[in-house]
């Protein structure tokens, strides 16, 4: 091979490496954004302490889906759970759990893994090499 060519593949070679480099630490950053935005949504989960029947389902769906800031809902009469996402900037979910109970006159709770669930869950632990490039980024950014 002549030494152009050589020196070609070389320098595409390491463009597309610097490329996709910036392209993972962008993608970092913003998934690691500490604040929500408008488009942030959030999943919680209500355990309802009571049987309901799958006509008390779907009027708790068609309560939940009237509620401000709610975007999907499902509702297990089987398990009695609620499962549901919001905008966190239009509504807090602890409020809709409260509503909703005394709407319903329910015993429910909203599920809320505690900390070793937290931290066993999450896919990026701070030990990880990605949340490790994640503050080198935020350092330098």
């Amino acid at each position: 091979m002549k030494k152009s060519t050589v020196k070609k593949i070389v320098i595409y070679g390491l463009s597309t490496f610097v490329f996709l480099f910036f392209v993972l630490a962008i993608h970092i950053y913003f998934v690691y954004r500490p604040a929500p935005d408008a488009f942030t949504k959030v999943m919680a989960r209500i355990d309802i302490k009571q049987p309901i029947t799958p006509g008390d389902a779907n009027n708790i769906a068609g309560w939940m889906y009237k509620q401000k800031g709610i975007d999907h809902v499902m509702v297990n009469p089987e398990s009695n759970t609620v499962i549901f996402t919001f905008f966190p900037v239009k509504t807090n979910g602890t409020q809709v759990v409260d509503n909703l109970k005394k709407a319903f006159n329910l015993k429910a709770d909203r599920y809320m893994p505690d900390a070793q669930s937290l931290k066993s869950g999450c896919p990026v632990a701070k030990s990880s090499y990605t949340y490790k490039i994640y503050k080198l980024i935020t350092q330098v950014i």
